[in-house]
């Protein structure tokens, strides 16, 4: 079973997002022949063209909440899916804020997008989804849109999790002990705290806790880009003794029996694939 992840952007927070350091457009993940759009933010587009990597192929879109740096792209996957509306095709997956809007957020997405697509879904932790026959684990985490979670995804070849936005505690880390792949959102550095984000003192207790054989840190907030996520990726390896680097905008992780890491093929040109309506 193909399991692949391209980082279509490893930025995070609002000053990254506004002013784009980093692209901010999530993930992609391809699993034994389907596509799944995991949190497209601003950039996820433009990355998705810069791959030749056609839009219409999208099987699903998971959103984790409703922060415009995990969905701002999202409505566009739609499209996609669906082909501009022309076929009811692909499923939507989202926190209750992203699908009906909660507690003064959202929702994200319009009920003119929710209907073109096959079909969507609220989830919440504790819930177990079958994702184009990809199991998916939806876990808890502490963040300022409270339906926020992470995200469990299991494979051949062993578990990888996307922690996505949260505060540090030992609770949220132990959901993912067992876990072979860690993405973590590390948006600020070492003794650079801030409420409801991951900095580089708790990555490492974090990576203590679940033991995994590979971290990598996203959601990279400004200031940590200043201060250099490699050397903070550095300092949380040798703490743990876990390998740990800091994800770059469009890199490939591949799982598989190794942990394989290159970066996806980029082109410039003016691109339209032929499969388009």
């Amino acid at each position: 079973m193909t399991f692949r992840i391209t980082f279509l952007g490893t930025g995070g927070g609002r000053h990254t997002t506004m002013y784009q350091v980093r692209s901010t457009g999530g993930m992609l993940i391809e699993h034994d022949g389907k596509m799944l759009n995991v949190d497209p933010g601003p950039s996820a587009l433009v990355n998705m063209h810069r791959i030749h990597y056609d839009v219409c192929r999208t099987n699903s879109l998971i959103i984790s909440h409703c922060h415009p740096d995990h969905y701002s792209d999202a409505e566009s996957v739609a499209e996609g899916m669906s082909r501009g509306g022309w076929e009811r095709k692909g499923h939507i997956y989202g926190s209750a804020t992203v699908i009906k809007g909660e507690g003064g957020l959202g929702p994200c997405l319009s009920n003119y997008h929710l209907s073109i697509v096959e079909g969507y879904q609220v989830f919440r932790p504790g819930d177990i989804l079958d994702v184009d026959g990809l199991k998916v684990e939806i876990k808890e985490a502490k963040h300022s849109d409270p339906t926020n979670v992470g995200f469990i995804f299991h494979t051949e070849h062993g578990t990888v999790s996307y922690v996505s936005d949260t505060e540090f505690t030992e609770e949220i880390a132990k959901q993912y002990i067992g876990t072979r792949v860690l993405i973590l959102p590390v948006t600020t550095p070492m003794g650079n705290r801030i409420k409801y984000h991951l900095c580089t003192d708790d990555a490492i207790k974090f990576i203590d806790i679940v033991k995994p054989e590979l971290a990598i840190f996203i959601h990279l907030g400004v200031v940590i880009i200043k201060r250099d996520p490699d050397k903070q990726a550095a300092i949380t390896q040798e703490a743990t003794g876990v390998r740990t680097i800091a994800g770059r905008d469009l890199m490939v992780l591949d799982v598989g029996e190794e942990l394989e890491l290159s970066d996806a093929e980029t082109f410039d040109d003016l691109w339209i694939p032929s499969t388009s309506p």
